[in-house]
C-alpha cells in the first residue's frame, strides 16, 4: 500500500496521507490558512461541540429515514470517539480561516467520515460508503452547524473562568476580614483623602467581582438558543419540516444543555449578537482585575520609598542588576491579560459589525478571540487568587502614622471648626511641615479629650454621631 491516497474535490485531485483522518478539503485548508499556527485542535471543547452536533444530525437524519442504520451508527459511533477525547490531532485547520468557518464544518465531517468507514472495515477515503458532504453533513450547512458548536463550545467553557472568580472573591473577602483593623489613608486623585481601612477596600473589591459571577450567568444564558436546522441562511433549506426541531431536542440531550430553537433563524444566522454580550462581560472583567491590581502595585509600592502598605508575596528576583529588588509580576501579569482581552474585544465587535445580508464570515476571528479570552483570563484569575492574594500581608504600624501624620484627617475635624479655619490649618502644616495635630493643641482650638475622641481611627470609617463639644 502506497503512502498516501488519492481524493477529488471541486477544484482537482490531491495525494493525502494515506493514514489521515481528515481529507482533501481539510489539506486545502491547511495549506491556505497558515495564520495563528492554532489549529482547532487545540480547542477541545470546540471539537467536542463539533462531534455532538455531528451525532445529532446523524440520529435524527436516521428516524427521519434519510440515513441507513449502519451509516449512522457508525458516525455516531465515530462522534462518540471524538466526544472521548481521541482522534483530536486530526483537527489541523488553523482556527482563524476563510469561508466562515466551512474548513473547520468539512475537517469535522472527513474526520468523522473516516472514523466510521474505519468502524465499519472499509479503508479511509471509501466516500462512496460514508460520504463527509452526503451522509456525515446531511442536512446541515456551515453556516447553522459551526455557530450551533462553537455557542455549545462556549456553554462548556465559561465555567472555569466563573470558579476562579468564586475563588477570587473569597480570598477577598478572607483579607477583608483579616484586615479589618488596619486603617489607612483613603485616596482621590493620587492625594491623601479621608481614613478606611484596608478591610474596607478588600471587601469592596470581593464585591465589585461578585458582580461579575452574575453578569457571566445572564450573558451566557444566550447561548442555549441555537440556530441548528436553519442550514444555509436561515430557510431550512434541504431539511425535513421535522427536522429543526428533532435535531435541536436530540442536541440537547446528548450535550445535557438545555438548548432552545432560535425564535427567527434567519436572524440567528445573520446576528452576532451574543458573541458580542459574551465579549462585553469578559471585558468589563479583565477592567476590573486590571484595575483592582493597579491598587496592589501602589499600595505595594517602595519598600521604602513608595506607600508600602501592604506586602505582596515575593514570587522571584525582581531585576539582574538591582540587589533585593522584588517586582509585583502577577498583578503585572493581570494587567497585561487585561489588555489582551480588551483588544481582543474590539476585534470581535469589528467582526460582528462586518456581517453582510444573511451572514456574518467573520466567525472564525470572534470564536479564536473570546476562546483566548476565557482561557488566558481564567488562568490570570487564578494566578491573582493563588499566587497574589492569599499571600498579602498589612504593615498595620506604618499604615496608621502615616493617617495620623496626614493631612487627610482634617476632614473629620472640620465639622467641629470650619472649612476656611481647618484650610488655614492644612496650608500651615504643609509649609512648616508640622503635624495638624500638634497645631491644634499648640492653638487650643479643640479639648484634648475631644480632639482624641475625634481623631479614633475607626470612628473615621463609617458615619457616626458628632461628638458634643461644649
Amino acid at each position: 500500500m502506497g503512502s498516501t491516497r488519492l481524493e477529488q474535490d471541486l477544484l482537482g485531485s490531491r495525494d493525502v496521507p494515506v493514514d489521515a483522518y481528515y481529507g482533501i478539503q481539510t489539506l486545502r485548508a491547511k495549506e491556505n490558512f497558515q495564520i495563528t499556527g492554532e489549529p482547532i485542535g487545540r480547542y477541545p471543547k470546540l471539537i467536542v461541540a463539533l462531534a455532538m452536533v455531528k451525532k445529532a444530525a446523524a440520529l435524527t437524519n436516521c428516524k427521519l429515514g434519510l440515513l441507513e442504520n449502519p451509516i449512522a451508527d457508525a458516525i455516531g459511533a465515530a462522534c462518540d470517539d471524538i466526544i472521548a477525547g481521541e482522534f483530536h490531532d486530526a483537527f489541523i485547520v488553523d482556527i482563524i480561516q476563510g469561508g466562515a468557518g466551512t474548513s473547520t464544518n468539512m475537517n469535522a465531517n472527513e474526520v468523522i467520515a473516516n472514523r466510521a468507514l474505519e468502524i465499519l472495515g472499509y479503508a479511509k477515503g471509501r466516500y462512496d460508503v460514508v460520504n463527509p458532504n452526503n451522509h456525515v453533513n446531511l442536512s446541515q450547512s456551515t453556516n447553522d452547524a459551526y455557530p450551533t458548536s462553537l455557542r455549545l463550545c462556549l456553554l462548556m467553557s465559561y465555567a472555569p473562568l466563573y470558579v476562579e472568580i468564586l475563588r477570587l472573591c473569597h480570598q477577598l473577602e478572607l483579607k477583608g476580614d483579616e484586615f479589618c483593623d488596619v486603617i489607612k489613608m483613603g485616596r482621590t486623585q493620587l492625594q491623601d483623602a479621608v481614613p478606611i481601612t484596608l478591610g474596607q477596600e478588600f471587601h469592596a473589591y470581593a464585591v465589585t467581582m461578585r458582580e461579575e459571577l452574575f453578569k457571566l450567568t445572564t450573558v451566557t444564558e444566550h447561548f442555549n438558543e441555537i440556530n441548528l436546522g436553519a442550514t444555509a441562511i436561515g430557510t431550512g433549506i434541504n431539511t425535513e419540516p421535522e427536522y429543526c426541531e428533532m435535531v435541536i431536542q436530540t442536541l440537547a440531550q446528548i450535550s445535557g444543555y438545555k438548548l432552545v430553537r432560535a425564535h427567527n433563524l434567519i436572524e440567528a444566522t445573520s446576528d452576532m449578537g451574543a458573541f458580542v454580550s459574551l465579549s462585553s462581560v469578559l471585558k468589563r472583567t479583565a477592567i476590573k482585575l486590571s484595575k483592582m491590581c493597579n491598587d496592589l502595585r501602589l499600595m505595594s509600592s517602595g519598600p521604602r520609598a513608595g506607600l508600602n502598605e501592604i506586602n505582596l508575596p515575593p514570587m522571584q528576583p525582581g531585576s539582574s542588576i538591582m540587589p533585593g529588588k522584588i517586582n509585583p509580576v502577577i498583578p503585572e501579569t493581570v494587567n497585561q491579560v487585561a489588555y489582551q482581552v480588551i483588544g481582543n474585544d474590539l476585534t470581535i465587535t469589528m467582526a460582528a459589525e462586518a456581517g453582510q445580508l444573511e451572514l456574518n464570515v467573520m466567525e472564525p476571528v470572534i470564536a479564536s478571540n473570546l476562546l483566548q479570552s476565557l482561557k488566558i483570563l481564567t488562568n490570570a484569575t487564578r494566578s491573582l487568587s493563588t499566587n497574589c492574594i492569599s499571600g498579602i500581608t498589612a504593615n498595620k504600624e506604618h499604615c496608621e502614622q502615616m493617617v495620623m501624620n496626614s493631612i487627610g484627617i482634617l476632614t473629620a475635624i472640620n465639622p467641629y471648626l470650619d472649612y476656611h479655619q481647618s484650610s488655614a490649618l492644612a496650608k500651615e502644616a504643609l509649609q512648616t511641615g508640622r503635624g495638624v495635630i500638634d497645631l491644634i493643641k499648640e492653638k487650643a482650638l479643640i479639648d484634648d479629650d475631644i480632639l482624641a475622641r475625634i481623631l479614633n481611627p475607626h470612628g473615621m470609617v463609617s458615619p457616626r454621631k458628632r461628638i458634643e463639644t461644649s
